[in-house]
């Protein structure tokens, strides 16, 4: 199995200081938890979707994308999901990486400072380019669309 090394730095040490940082839950698990570095608590009403601030910034290795993804425990007891999931950072973003959180529960959640918010899952990517062509091949499923190949 390769390593992959991605460098992070906290955009405010002195401020976030008390954040974990990113960590995987056990030995097994594929993601890293993200965690929350808003100062204030931040409500979000059902059908709210907001920015999380993780307060770090990340060095993915080129050839590589974190993906940003929903902690599933947060999805399946209240609601939370990610609006653009799952959320690309770049090899070449050194930005803050935050969090698009959806309520999609009933009720307001409120997000914490220090809350396990997200994951991220570092994912190889394959040199690709496109081609342009004439025609493509015909397939079964052909030009069928949303919901063409059934239930």
């Amino acid at each position: 199995m390769a390593e992959v090394t991605v460098l992070w730095t906290r955009l405010f040490p002195e401020r976030d200081a008390d954040v974990a940082p990113p960590s995987q839950a056990s030995a097994g698990a594929a993601g890293f938890d993200l965690c929350a570095a808003n100062v204030e608590p931040m409500p979000v009403a059902p059908g709210q979707r907001l920015l999380v601030p993780t307060g770090i910034s990340v060095a993915v290795p080129v050839g590589f994308e974190m993906q940003i993804r929903a902690r599933s425990g947060l999805a399946i007891r209240h609601g939370i999901g990610l609006l653009n999931a799952p959320g690309t950072v770049d090899s070449d973003f050194r930005g803050e990486v935050g969090v698009i959180v959806v309520n999609h529960g009933h009720e307001t959640f409120v997000i914490e400072r220090g809350m396990r918010i997200a994951q991220a899952v570092i994912v190889e990517l394959p040199r690709t380019q496109f081609q342009y062509v004439d025609h493509l091949d015909d397939t079964p499923r052909g030009a069928g669309g949303f919901g063409s190949t059934g239930i």
